[in-house]
């Protein structure tokens, strides 16, 4: 199926989103993991903010949720967002709330939690450069799917997102390019996985000089693969540190 013009994606956003005793926490370590600023609270109870790159538009937001564990969701840009919603709900999706302001809360099919919002965007930030000298930005919003729903939850984000995919073998991968928008999107089971979870992805030219850095901000180092290494940083999200392929940090 085809995606109405208005239904297409033009931008993503990454939510995190913590409970209130570890909110500070985790917006101070990715205000020092990424060098961007914060703008003032927004909503009803203060409880949105969003992480401000010194050039071009965000893409990284914060919630401070009421109750229920840290996680993360996606925001995703539209310019109809009842048009696109339809389309999630015909593929599969839960709708959660209709919202007065204008946007949609929905779930995947798997359970992940996702918004259709309309704020424009279209200018990528450019990573920043550190003063060891490497250079690292927030680039890929990555799932971890049960095993036992990873084809349809592929399917289903492949029809709501649109955009070009590839996938791997091995390891069993889907990657949808970021294109104009600032994040890729990459979907991977879980074997053992009883619910879809998601966490981000730095991409740095410096894998050992970025672990230290973010390391120093309070991160700790969990594991270490080829060109990767898994951080749990403060506030009780995962992360992790990957060394870049050519054009990444273009």
């Amino acid at each position: 199926m085809t995606l109405p013009g208005a239904a297409e994606p033009f931008w993503l956003t990454a939510f995190l989103d913590y409970p209130a005793g570890e909110f500070d926490a985790g917006v101070g370590f990715w205000r020092a993991a990424t060098g961007y600023g914060l703008s003032g609270p927004r909503g009803e109870a203060g409880e949105f903010a969003t992480l401000l790159p010194p050039s071009g538009d965000d893409y990284l937001r914060v919630q401070r949720l009421g109750d229920g564990p840290t996680g993360l969701h996606l925001d995703v840009h539209v310019h109809e967002p009842w048009t696109a919603a339809e389309a999630a709900m015909v593929a599969g999706a839960e709708l959660v709330e209709e919202s007065p302001h204008g946007f949609f809360v929905l779930r995947s099919p798997a359970g992940l939690p996702f918004c259709l919002v309309t704020k424009p965007a279209e200018a990528v930030p450019p990573p920043a450069v550190w003063p060891a000298g490497h250079r690292s930005r927030v680039s890929r919003f990555c799932l971890d799917i049960p095993r036992q729903r990873y084809a349809d939850e592929v399917a289903f984000f492949r029809h709501v997102l649109g955009g070009q995919w590839l996938t791997a073998p091995e390891p069993e991968t889907a990657l949808r390019l970021a294109g104009a928008a600032a994040i890729d999107i990459r979907l991977q089971p879980a074997e053992l996985a009883r619910s879809v979870t998601a966490h981000l992805h730095v991409i740095t030219d410096d894998l050992e000089a970025e672990v230290a850095r973010l390391s120093a901000h309070g991160a700790m180092p969990r594991a270490s693969r080829r060109g990767k290494t898994i951080l749990e940083a403060p506030g009780g999200t995962a992360l992790c540190v990957v060394a870049l392929e050519a054009g990444e940090l273009a």
